[in-house]
C-alpha cells in the first residue's frame, strides 16, 4: 500500500510527533483494519484549542476544543480517488490528557491518530458494540506497535 501523507501544522505549541511517527501510526491502522487499498491519501493537520473548538462547534454542537476530529472524503465512487479523508487533531488536548491520563505524550499521540484513522475507515464507537469493536481493534494496533493499551478502567473516551 502507498501511503500518501499531507501534514499541515497550525499550532505554535512544541511536543509534536515527526512525520515518520503520524506515518507509521496510520498505516498500522490501515493495515490492521484490513483496508484493501493500493494507494491511500490522508491529510492531517495539527491545530490549537481555537481552531479545534470552532471545528468541534461547526461539525459536532459541541463548543470546546477535542483531541480529534476526523472528517471522512465522501467522493462519488466512480472518482476512484485515493482520498480517505482529514483529521484535525489538537495538540494543546493532547498534551494535556495524556498528563491526566498519566500515558506519555508519545502514545497518547499513538493513540489519537490510530484512533481518528478508524473512524475515516468508518469505525464509530456511539453504541457499546461498535465501541467494543473500535476499542479492540485500538489496542491490538498499539500494542503491537510496543504502547500500552490505550483503554483501562477510568479512561472514558473522549472524542
Amino acid at each position: 500500500m502507498k501511503l500518501h501523507i499531507d501534514i499541515a501544522v497550525a499550532t505554535t505549541g512544541g511536543g509534536l510527533p515527526s512525520r515518520s511517527h503520524i506515518k507509521r501510526w496510520i498505516e498500522a491502522a490501515l493495515i490492521a483494519s484490513d483496508e484493501a487499498r493500493d494507494e491511500v491519501e490522508v491529510s492531517v493537520r495539527l491545530v490549537d484549542d481555537d481552531e479545534s473548538r470552532a471545528l468541534n462547534h461547526q461539525y459536532r454542537g459541541k463548543d470546546k476544543p477535542t483531541n480529534v476530529l476526523s472528517f471522512p472524503a465522501d467522493l462519488p465512487p466512480e472518482l476512484e480517488l485515493p482520498l480517505l479523508g482529514d483529521l484535525v487533531v489538537c495538540a494543546p488536548v493532547v498534551a494535556r490528557e495524556a498528563a491526566e491520563q498519566g500515558k506519555s505524550p508519545e502514545a497518547h499521540w499513538a493513540h489519537m491518530l490510530v484512533h481518528g484513522t478508524l473512524h475515516l475507515l468508518g469505525y464509530d464507537h456511539i453504541d457499546p458494540e461498535d465501541a467494543e469493536i473500535m476499542e479492540s481493534l485500538e489496542t491490538r494496533i498499539l500494542t503491537r506497535l510496543h504502547y500500552p493499551a490505550p483503554y483501562g478502567a477510568d479512561d472514558p473516551q473522549q472524542d
